[in-house]
């Protein structure tokens, strides 16, 4: 009987504390990938500037110019396997969440930039992403990338609030959920 009470009680506070499926209040849900492929973080974003393609012509801009949206900054290459793998998810992703309040900014560090960038995207169909350039890797350096593809999910108010390294399944239930929580609590 006590061990049964015990065994009760165990897995009440297990869930309430946040270790069962559920995220504890005040912390996003971490799953499947992201449970062990996301760093938390909080730090301001850095200010430096790239470049923006916007009605076709490239235009300087700083990731203060997001100012108020969620955003995805995605640092990728068109020479990078693992990048051109995760491509497809982070389209499907700005497609599912894209709007006035989440962006998907996949930033490439091809040094031909846009020479590069606009085949690679028709030939693999990516239809929902813009395109953002940093050829010398200034925005990379400042964020302190150590490798391709480096993801950063910042909030609102423009502080850095995670960091993943290596392929990830952008547009999987998990990950919609986890940006779907920085965009409902500010």
């Amino acid at each position: 009987m006590i061990r049964k009470l015990f065994l009760g009680v165990w897995v009440v506070a297990w869930t309430l504390t946040g270790y069962g499926a559920l995220a504890s209040e005040g912390q996003p849900p971490l799953e499947g990938w992201f449970s062990d492929g996301i760093n938390l973080e909080q730090q301001a974003a850095p200010d430096a500037s790239f470049t923006a393609i916007i009605d076709g012509q490239e235009q300087e801009v700083a990731l203060a110019d997001y100012a108020g949206q969620v955003l995805l900054v995605n640092f990728w290459a068109t020479w990078c396997a693992p990048c051109v793998e995760e491509m497809p998810a982070l389209d499907a992703l700005e497609a599912e969440l894209g709007g006035e309040d989440f962006q998907v900014l996949v930033v490439s560090n091809d040094r031909k930039g846009l020479e590069m960038v606009e085949p690679f995207y028709q030939e693999q169909g990516l239809d929902n992403l813009g395109i953002w350039l940093d050829p010398r890797g200034h925005l990379m350096r400042a964020f302190e990338t150590r490798g391709l593809p480096t993801t950063f999910v910042i909030d609102r108010e423009g502080q850095v609030v995670a960091r993943a390294e290596g392929a990830a399944p952008w547009d999987s239930k998990e990950a919609i959920a986890l940006l779907r929580w920085y965009m409902e609590n500010p």
